[in-house]
């Protein structure tokens, strides 16, 4: 029992962890229980190539299911972990009480509903697994008229390959801009313009108050008054972190299950790693819960190696990105209490960045189609770096040149 690793979840740091171990030499025994029926897969091309039927399911898998069989790993799929008791360190599945040396809690994260009436019927779909994908495709046609609730990321996936698609599309989004929480002001209103011109129609400033059955489709009711009848709807509001297991087993818990910077949470046989933890970042000198595949690798990598008696502390800047149309968002960092912005290139161009100041530190970067600002802005937000705005803004000025002169290189 005591070379046991459980994993609790099959997402991206489930399948990094188990990776880690056994490629670490680790020789115990791996049990990894996952509520899907499939082994782990990527969730990012669900709402781009896998929904618009661009990508097979099986280029999904982190991994083949023949690797876990090649390396000794049991997947108990289709059922969860339902209890741990931590004094006899042994997790329920399935009613049967199954023991472990060191338990990893992977459980991701799950879909925030909206509270309204009408959210049950069958025409409102929520994005999260390959199953809910399925679903939408299945109203996925010309023609067709698709509400997407929520101006975000998922949302405004699903809405670039809908109306690719020849869908009817509108977006309403509660925010006076799309992406409000995560990107500036010229970021959205860029991201707007270009969703615009492809034909989606927005509503923003505008919750939704419920959804009532019309005929074979719905009629989705505004707060604003506006009523949008559609064939289909899908809900795109945002994820919560799923701490429910971790909370019934009296584990630390704030915004997610609470981690040291090893991953481990506040019982040293138990760790935690992905989008379901808040975690203490050095390099930005705060906690932070995290919703992307580089946090859950990474994580998922640390926990491991603290299992091997590795110890390798987690401290990077974070990233993420969003394909939409021909625009490829990667942003570094963290736009949140920043004292200025500036642009840099010319949005029409369809190839700028967007540069994040607290005072003259750098602290975070959205560059679209324009991967060498990003590239070089990952190590200048990590070292504090401190540039000129002005000389920022200034295009015909090599950012490489500027980078590493705030480097001392």
């Amino acid at each position: 029992m005591r070379d046991t690793v459980v994993i609790a979840g099959a997402g991206q740091a489930a399948a990094q962890a188990i990776i880690s171990l056994r490629h670490g030499g680790y020789g115990g025994d791996i049990l990894l229980v996952g509520d899907e029926p499939y082994p782990p897969y990527q969730r990012p091309p669900l709402s781009k190539k896998f929904l618009a039927g661009e990508l097979e399911q099986e280029r999904l898998q982190l991994r083949p299911e023949q690797y876990y069989r090649e390396h000794g790993v049991e997947l108990r799929l289709g059922t969860r972990v339902e209890a741990i008791d931590r004094r006899r360190r042994t997790v329920t599945i399935d009613g049967r009480a199954v023991g472990y040396g060191k338990l990893i809690l992977a459980t991701g994260s799950q879909v925030r509903r909206v509270p309204i009436p009408g959210q049950e019927l069958p025409q409102v779909h929520y994005l999260r697994t390959i199953d809910d994908v399925r679903g939408i495709q299945a109203g996925f046609r010309p023609g067709r008229r698709l509400v997407v609730i929520g101006g975000g990321y998922i949302g405004l996936e699903v809405a670039a390959v809908a109306v690719t698609a020849g869908l009817e599309v509108t977006v309403v989004e509660v925010a006076d801009r799309v992406m409000a929480r995560v990107v500036g002001p010229p970021v959205s209103q860029f991201y707007l313009q270009a969703h615009q011109q492809a034909g989606v129609r927005f509503l923003l400033g505008a919750g939704v108050a419920g959804i009532r059955s019309d005929g074979d489709g719905v009629t989705v009711a505004c707060t604003t008054g506006a009523e949008l009848p559609a064939d289909l709807v899908v809900v795109g509001v945002g994820i919560l972190p799923a701490t429910a297991l971790a909370e019934g087993a009296g584990l630390e818990c704030s915004n997610g299950i609470v981690v040291d910077e090893f991953c481990r949470s506040s019982d040293p046989d138990i760790y935690a790693a992905g989008d379901c933890t808040s975690h203490p970042n050095r390099l930005l000198g705060r906690r932070l819960r995290l919703e992307s595949v580089h946090n859950a690798t990474e994580q998922g990598k640390t926990a491991a190696l603290d299992i091997l008696g590795k110890a390798e502390a987690y401290a990077q800047v974070p990233w993420f990105w969003s394909d939409q149309y021909d625009l490829k968002l990667q942003m570094t960092g963290i736009a949140e209490n920043y004292s200025s912005l500036v642009l840099r290139g010319d949005p029409a161009s369809r190839a700028f960045a967007v540069f994040y100041f607290a005072g003259a530190q750098l602290i975070a970067v959205h560059a679209i189609n324009s991967p060498r600002e990003f590239m070089l802005s990952k190590k200048l937000i990590a070292d504090g770096a401190q540039l000129d705005a002005a000389a920022v803004a200034d295009s015909s000025v090599p950012f490489k040149d500027l980078a590493e002169a705030a480097l001392g290189r």
